[in-house]
């Protein structure tokens, strides 16, 4: 195993994240570790970036299950960690009344909590000059005041949560060296936003936006820290 420094991106199997890790190994040199539940769509990914300036390593995994950030862990070692791009997500949509607490509880978990876990489990591997860089992959649903919509309550209470947690972690971790900041996105074309808006066409491609939050990832803490930062040209 490498000690080369790396970036870690959760649901690096598709969409934004797929995006983000191409543009981390070919535009940014950057090393990462990509993390996701689909061992085809990993395997096509690393053979995609075969010859790029920097290497894609893979680990398969499943972040709602118990032992998901003890292997997070364990795979990045004892290596320097520059980022940590919390993309992952879980979209489940319900008509009012029909919620459960297995509805919510699985939202909370991967949305809000297992990204807080993440942080804590990689502090000291986050730390050091320059900051490391948490990232958080929040949705315009989840920002107070914006457009909210029939059927994503509980989803959009989860980014709610993540973004407050933003807000909380950047002061808990000044004084180690680690920046934390959530963007917030509006519609961008993923299968997620086509599941939650059947026949709406985004406006941002997942390639476009992965270049923006990959650039982020590794400039953003220059200038922002505890931010919740929209990145939306339109909500549906």
């Amino acid at each position: 195993m490498s000690g080369d420094p790396l970036v870690v991106v959760t649901g690096a199997s598709r969409g934004v994240g797929r995006e983000a890790v191409l543009a981390l190994v070919n535009v940014h040199a950057v090393n990462v570790l990509a993390v996701a539940r689909d061992q085809a769509a990993l395997d096509s990914l690393q053979r995609q970036c075969a010859g790029a300036r920097a290497n894609v390593e893979t680990l398969v995994l499943d972040l709602a299950a118990l032992d998901a950030v003890d292997n997070v862990q364990r795979q990045v070692g004892k290596r320097r960690v520059l980022g940590l791009l919390n993309n992952a997500g879980l979209l489940r949509k319900r008509g009012f009344g029909m919620w459960t607490l297995d509805d919510l509880q699985a939202l909370f978990q991967v949305n809000a909590s297992v990204p807080f876990l993440l942080v804590q489990a990689l502090v000291e591997r986050l730390s050091g000059d320059p900051p490391g860089h948490v990232v958080n992959i929040g949705s315009m649903g989840g920002v107070q005041g914006s457009v909210k919509f029939p059927g994503l309550a509980g989803y959009s209470a989860s980014k709610m949560a993540l973004a407050g947690f933003t807000e909380c972690l950047a002061e808990e971790l000044r004084d180690r060296q680690v920046r934390c900041n959530c963007l917030a996105l509006g519609a961008v074309d993923t299968d997620m936003l086509r599941a939650a808006f059947p026949g709406y066409q985004a406006p941002v491609t997942a390639e476009a936006m992965g270049r923006e939050v990959a650039r982020f990832l590794i400039e953003g803490h220059n200038y922002f820290n505890g931010k919740v930062l929209p990145m939306s040209l339109s909500t549906p």
